[in-house]
């Protein structure tokens, strides 16, 4: 990985971001968005939304920049993509005025929904496969994309490593890259690979943000990625790894569950703040 010589300009958003989750909305109406630089929500969690939830997003899609992060579009699996939802993301990212769509490097249904991401292949078979329908994605969209490397816990049939296929996909399919530093971390853990050495081989000039979040530790070789506690020490030391070899990368805190009080991710958001400040200075040097 190298030092992007463009400017943050590149980006969708800037900053440090928080997740837009339905259980944050009355906190955040009565307690208020400061320190939070942008949001990103899931927008199958929003479409059909009516009524309160419906005024709910747009007094805040008004007043702050939103990304979106797909949660069903299943761009690795074998069933035809949903062109239906396509469509209606694709109106929904346009009436809300959504900086960025992006979605998961794996798929989640067949001949219906599975409720879990599962691991693509990792082979050139599987690269065409994925390749290709991210470009047909982007095309229903009328924007480009940008896929999320994963956490997975088998790679079944694989012959080239994580990174290889991450690489090969971004460019065949001519994608951004949505970068998950505690997934780099989990999957170090539970394929025994080394993190930082994975963050370098991933191409930098195709991130377009970053994610962070917390785990669960089932046992010293085995963890599992939650979103349900705080960014432990070593995912951390990771996000600090990554600012230093691509500077201060807007970052989103992911927090999907056991949501302390508000205050509590605010004051985790500042962390992530903090880190990007520590190297801004070097950035701008460079």
């Amino acid at each position: 990985m190298h030092q992007p010589s463009s400017s943050t300009a590149r980006y969708p958003v800037a900053g440090a971001g928080l997740g837009f989750r339905r259980g944050l909305v009355p906190e955040l109406r009565a307690s208020g968005t400061a320190g939070i630089d942008f949001f990103e929500l899931a927008p199958e969690n929003w479409i059909h939304a009516g009524g309160s939830l419906a005024k709910d997003l747009r007094h805040f899609t008004e007043r702050h920049p939103f990304v979106a992060h797909g949660l069903s579009l299943s761009l690795g699996g074998p069933a035809p993509l949903d062109f239906g939802l396509l469509g209606d993301i694709r109106g929904f990212l346009d009436t809300h005025g959504i900086r960025a769509y992006t979605e998961h490097l794996s798929y989640c249904s067949d001949d219906g929904h599975l409720y879990d991401l599962m691991p693509i292949p990792f082979t050139e078979e599987a690269v065409r496969w994925v390749a290709g329908r991210i470009r047909q994605a982007q095309d229903a969209l009328g924007r480009p994309i940008a896929v999320e490397n994963v956490s997975y816990y088998a790679a079944p049939g694989a012959s080239m490593s994580e990174a290889e296929f991450i690489n090969a996909v971004l460019s065949e399919a001519d994608c951004g890259l949505l970068l998950d530093v505690n997934n780099i971390f989990v999957n170090s853990i539970n394929h025994g690979y080394d993190p930082s050495a994975f963050l370098r081989a991933l191409p930098a000039s195709r991130v377009w943000y970053f994610h962070v979040a917390g785990h669960y530790v089932e046992a010293p070789d085995l963890r599992v990625d939650t979103h349900g506690a705080p960014v432990c020490g070593d995912v951390w030391s990771l996000l600090d790894e990554a600012y230093r070899l691509l500077g201060p990368v807007p970052t989103l805190l992911e927090r999907d569950f056991n949501f302390p009080p508000l205050a509590e991710l605010v004051a985790e958001v500042e962390g992530v703040r903090a880190r990007q400040r520590a190297v801004a200075p070097r950035a701008a040097a460079g």
